[in-house]
């Protein structure tokens, strides 16, 4: 009979933080039994999430008094569709999103922001002479649809750049083979793709949006209005619980790749364990830059109007939300 050492030394670590809960917690804890409470990420299992995964597979959320369903993301899932039609409790959105739903009369908050600096980035080949963005000129850059697209308009916008935009899709290949001259990439994925085929980061030229006034915080998890009003203290267990699942994860990063691989191979997905090793190590930089895992990071006042600016002048949006009527963050105990 074949086993993965691995994934039994996990099960065996749920067990035990089961039952050091069943001896330690309070009685007034113990007496209730746990909430049902569903979640939907925003993409694919990817070590981007692996927070969540975590503390769903090693218990932590059982701790907090959650009986959490993490459904699985993906291209054909909207985790804001879900959301709004209230078939999860909540979800995982990136700001410009989050405006425009609230912008569109759907009252949902901002209970934690993950992301304060944004991942999305350009990217061009060293040989290409594309070195500045006024270089982009009458260039060939690939850019994904919806949310992916606001910045790139408004840096050509800002720049005063006209290129053709070309849809990338999923696939960086049109890159590869010099069917665009400027690719979209997110820091922790594509950036990481691009490299590990054979191309060394002195061979390119990269862009980050966060360097040229366009930092757009990205991911934060959301509730509806309604649902945080009637449940504060759930609210705060699943930010809790979502934090030392993350802080466990930065600590015990081989762990916590090991729990991604068993997701990802669930969702019948490919699997780079080189890869997921990146991406983890990029989200450590991006939800916690100072390196305290104590919390999370406020959301600026000053990023949040930038985006939605960015977004009326885009037309996304007609009015800009107030900041504190979306973003009500939490108030929790810091996790040693």
């Amino acid at each position: 009979m074949n086993f993965n050492p691995e994934i039994l030394n996990i099960a065996l670590k749920k067990n035990l933080v089961l039952l050091l809960l069943a001896l330690t917690i309070a009685p007034v804890v113990q007496s209730q039994p746990l909430r049902k409470i569903t979640f939907v990420p925003h993409w694919i299992p990817q070590a981007q999430f692996a927070g969540f995964y975590v503390a769903k597979d090693l218990g932590i959320y059982e701790k907090h008094g959650i009986d959490l369903t993490l459904i699985t993301g993906g291209p054909k899932v909207s985790t804001a569709s879900l959301l709004e039609s209230g078939k999860v409790d909540f979800a995982l959105l990136w700001l410009s999103n989050a405006i425009q739903l609230k912008a569109k009369k759907f009252d949902l908050v901002n209970i934690a922001q993950l992301l304060t600096r944004s991942a999305l980035m350009l990217i061009s080949k060293k040989s290409s002479g594309i070195k500045t963005p006024q270089d982009m000129n009458g260039k060939k850059v690939g850019i994904w649809g919806g949310d992916f697209q606001i910045q790139p308009m408004a840096f050509f916008k800002e720049y005063n750049l006209k290129v053709t935009p070309i849809m990338q899709g999923n696939s960086i290949n049109l890159f590869f083979f010099d069917g665009i001259d400027v690719t979209s990439a997110m820091w922790y994925n594509e950036y990481h793709t691009i490299i590990n085929s054979g191309f060394n980061p002195d061979e390119l030229n990269t862009f980050f949006f966060s360097d040229y006034g366009l930092n757009f915080p990205e991911e934060g998890i959301y509730c509806s209005k309604e649902f945080y009003e009637a449940n504060p203290e759930i609210c705060k267990q699943f930010v809790a619980a979502t934090l030392e699942g993350w802080k466990y994860a930065f600590e015990h990063p081989e762990e916590a790749i090991t729990i991604m691989l068993k997701h990802i191979n669930e969702a019948k997905l490919p699997i780079n364990k080189t890869h997921q090793r990146w991406m983890l190590a990029k989200m450590k930089d991006l939800i916690f830059p100072a390196n305290k895992m104590d919390n999370f990071e406020k959301l600026p006042k000053d990023n949040y109007l930038l985006v939605a600016n960015k977004l009326r002048e885009g037309e996304f949006i007609n009015e800009i939300p107030e900041y504190d009527s979306l973003y009500k963050p939490v108030i929790i105990r810091q996790v040693k």
